[in-house]
């Protein structure tokens, strides 16, 4: 009687070995999905009290706390707030008049959710801006980074990863809208944009001589070494950081007035806003597309909000120019076709960039390697 050996051929272990790595791998991704959800949890659950806290304060005291971490005893004036294991609290307040406080939780890795004096709650890794009544805002959240693209084509703010790039405008507006837990996101307006840059250049820490309009505001990565964009640090004190440098105007993160950091408002890549316009641009009759300061433009447009300068209500603001770190415009007078705007400048556009560099010639369906976006809600 011939004995048959039963057992398993090379190709049935093969196909076992190949099924065990593909649901040992779905089980790692769902970990990381949960793990990465309780975090972010536990930072909502903290914001969400500490934020009650600090109001709580201000209605027994008639004033905002000067401190939420003096603990456990806290000074007069001040409170203490505890976190969750791992996470912290990072405060800024103004008890001169403004009655505005800002209040951000962060865990270990980074993740950050931000309240104000408002209610404003932000999404994770966004910060709080305060509204303009110049560009009739009132306060919103903007990315704290610029776009970066998650599993799924989702934008996501974080410091690591290079920017999310070679995208259209159009497809920037679509993609704006699906952020994680963010119902009413969409890509930042023209108007957002400008109260950002507004209330940056009204900030006496981002210029270089700790006067505003006295030297130059800092414009990020733009000197075209290394020649890429660059990811972030999650460490808002190492503003020059994979820059190759240590001081200069190379620095990529700029201070709001209430205390929250941005980074590559200026340089890295270009980002597009929502943003379109059809004729009406700003520049010179006759001559064509080019670079200009917003001084040198002798045909207003009919951009709306107005983009110039001057109308920031800035003192002096009218007479920056690049020197000064303020950026420049690329628009075409004559032009009556419909293009959308890109905003910022990128590692390679030197004195172009800035907080106010404009550039009107791509239409809403380009698209390019140093082509960004950032959301806002």
């Amino acid at each position: 009687m011939l004995l048959v050996k039963k057992g398993f051929t090379i190709v049935e272990l093969l196909v076992v070995i190949v099924v065990i790595g593909i649901i040992a791998a779905i089980t790692i991704v769902a970990y990381g999905g949960i793990a990465k959800k309780a975090k972010i949890a536990t930072i909502q659950s903290d914001i969400d009290n500490s934020g009650r806290l600090v109001k709580m304060f201000q209605v027994e005291n008639g004033t905002y706390p000067g401190s939420v971490t003096d603990c456990p005893t806290p000074a007069v004036g001040n409170m203490c707030l505890k976190s969750s294991p791992g996470n912290s609290y990072s405060y800024w307040v103004d008890n001169s008049g403004t009655g505005m406080f800002r209040l951000t939780s962060t865990d270990s890795n980074g993740l950050n959710i931000s309240t104000n004096e408002s209610g404003l709650k932000c999404p994770v890794n966004f910060i709080v801006v305060p509204g303009s009544a110049t560009y009739n805002t009132s306060d919103f959240c903007v990315m704290k980074y610029e776009a970066k693209q998650d599993s799924g084509s989702i934008p996501i703010s974080q410091p690591s990863g290079s920017p999310w790039v070679s995208i259209t405008q159009t497809n920037a507006i679509t993609y704006s809208t699906k952020v994680d837990g963010c119902d009413s996101c969409h890509l930042i307006k023209e108007k957002e944009w400008l109260t950002i840059a507004q209330n940056i250049m009204s900030v006496a820490s981002n210029w270089s001589s700790g006067t505003i309009g006295s030297g130059y505001l800092y414009t990020g990565h733009n000197d075209g070494t290394p020649a890429n964009s660059l990811d972030s640090s999650n460490d808002d004190t190492n503003g020059y950081y994979g820059t190759g440098g240590a001081s200069g105007q190379q620095k990529r993160t700029l201070k709001l007035s209430n205390g929250e950091v941005i980074w590559d408002f200026a340089g890295n890549v270009w980002e597009w806003t929502s943003g379109q316009i059809t004729g009406g641009q700003p520049g010179i009759i006759g001559g064509g597309y080019a670079w200009r300061e917003w001084g040198a433009l002798t045909t207003h447009g009919t951009l709306n909000p107005d983009p110039y300068p001057s109308t920031t209500g800035i003192t002096g603001a009218g007479t920056w120019t690049s020197t000064n770190g303020i950026g420049v415009i690329y628009s075409d007078a004559e032009n009556g076709v419909l293009h959308g705007m890109v905003r910022g400048g990128s590692w390679i556009d030197w004195t172009h960039a800035g907080p106010l560099a404009l550039d009107i010639n791509q239409w809403p369906s380009w698209s390019g390697p140093a082509f960004g976006f950032r959301v806002a809600r």
